[in-house]
């Protein structure tokens, strides 16, 4: 019965999204991305292949990918004679990450459909196939089981109020059980999966701290944002959404003229962005219109473009990370692993568990207004000592949870043989 209904769900969705891409820009690039896509791959994936083993690697969103990317880039240098193939199920993912390298081939998955599964896999004959995070599929699931291929989850996170453990848990654990291997975050996801009967799983820790170590030793120098800082106490704002901005902005400008701020939006909304620098109190200019003129008397810089977050926490001295009044908690390692302590609202952070794990350890910091944004701000322009000690406990943390990626990588040598 639930798989009936699993089916009819995924049916409808199918429907719904086609039905709603008109009215939606981001429905809409998931649906034009995916028209076509399965005549497409049958054409020419066989030839692009050619002889050559097929990874599989499927990542939700943007946000999964960089968590993977660790894997897919080990993998790479592991196997470079194999053919990597990523797939997204979001835009944001794919419009973002499309051109990446070291990739031989990107495109949206196919909805899930018992069709759809049937033919993809049929078609892309992957050899080991690797899910990030959360992306547990049915048909896909059941479809690669049926033809031998190594299944593997990384990354994974469980907890108790998830479907596997509920009620009607035992429909959910047949995906669970056609994984070859499991590898889990925390020991908790592994008394979980225990507790049902799961015995391929390994607690290999989370691969996005091997991600943000890279992203450190690789981040970027910004002359210019260097000069606009210009020694100033710098706290850097990162993918935060209007939400964010409207907690952040009071507590902004009851400190204006202590210290400067970067500030870098989720999503860049010209018209969002120009009401946040009318209520401002301070000066403001956009990256976009820096010039070798005197970015140094400016109080706000604001990003107007995607990608240079990870490069952006060098120059602060502390990180007001962004999501957290609404829309989910964003990466709070990219900051932490530059050594700044970090601060977000207490909205949405629960189920992150580097977020708890700061709190406890004192790396971060939780706020619940603009008042309090203001106060642990202030703490640090007038205690240096006491910012700098969180902004360590922030960077030994991300060090001291390195190694997931070597883990994954030495069960996928046993699965490949």
């Amino acid at each position: 019965m639930l798989e009936f209904t699993y089916q009819l769900a995924i049916s409808l969705f199918a429907f719904l999204i086609k039905f709603l891409a008109p009215f939606n820009a981001k429905i809409k690039l998931g649906v034009e991305g995916r028209k076509g896509l399965l005549e497409k791959l049958e054409h020419s994936f066989a030839a692009l292949a050619g002889n050559r083993p097929v990874a599989w690697f499927h990542a939700a969103s943007l946000g999964e990918f960089e968590q993977g990317r660790p894997v897919i880039e080990a993998y790479r240098n592991r196997y470079p004679d194999h053919f990597i193939l990523i797939t997204f199920f979001s835009p944001s993912g794919y419009e973002i990450r499309k051109d990446y390298k070291v990739a031989d081939y990107i495109c949206y998955l196919p909805v899930d459909t018992r069709a759809n599964a049937r033919r993809f896999i049929r078609i892309v004959q992957p050899r080991i196939a690797f899910f990030i995070k959360y992306e547990f599929w049915f048909n896909y699931l059941r479809e690669l089981e049926k033809t031998g291929t190594s299944i593997v989850s990384f990354s994974a996170i469980f907890s108790k109020n998830q479907s596997f453990f509920g009620p009607f848990g035992g429909f959910f654990q047949k995906m669970l059980r056609r994984y070859s291997h499991i590898f889990v975050q925390n020991q908790e996801s592994v008394r979980l999966l225990t507790e049902i009967g799961i015995s391929e799983i390994s607690m290999a820790g989370d691969t996005r701290f091997d991600r943000v170590k890279t992203i450190a030793s690789q981040a970027r120098e910004l002359p210019e944002i260097a000069s606009f800082r210009n020694q100033a106490f710098c706290i850097v704002a990162g993918s935060v959404w209007d939400a964010d901005m409207q907690v952040l902005i009071p507590a902004l400008n009851a400190l204006k003229g202590k210290f400067k701020a970067i500030i870098a939006p989720h999503e860049i909304k010209r018209e969002e962005i120009e009401g946040w620098r009318a209520k401002l109190g301070g000066t403001s200019i956009l990256y976009s219109e820096m010039t070798d003129g005197q970015p140094e008397s400016f109080d706000y810089l604001i990003i107007d473009n995607i990608g240079m977050l990870s490069s952006l926490y060098r120059y602060g001295d502390a990180a007001f990370i962004g999501g957290s009044f609404g829309a989910g908690l964003h990466n709070v390692l990219e900051a932490a692993t530059f050594g700044l302590p970090v601060v977000f609202g207490n909205k949405s952070y629960h189920r992150f568990q580097e977020a708890a794990d700061l709190i406890q350890e004192g790396g971060a910091f939780v706020v619940r207004d603009s008042n309090e944004v203001k106060q642990i701000v202030s703490s640090w322009i007038q205690d240096s000592e006491k910012r700098l000690e969180a902004g360590k406990i922030s960077r030994n943390y991300v060090l001291s949870k390195i190694g997931a990626t070597e883990r994954i990588m030495r069960k996928v040598e046993e699965l490949m043989g």
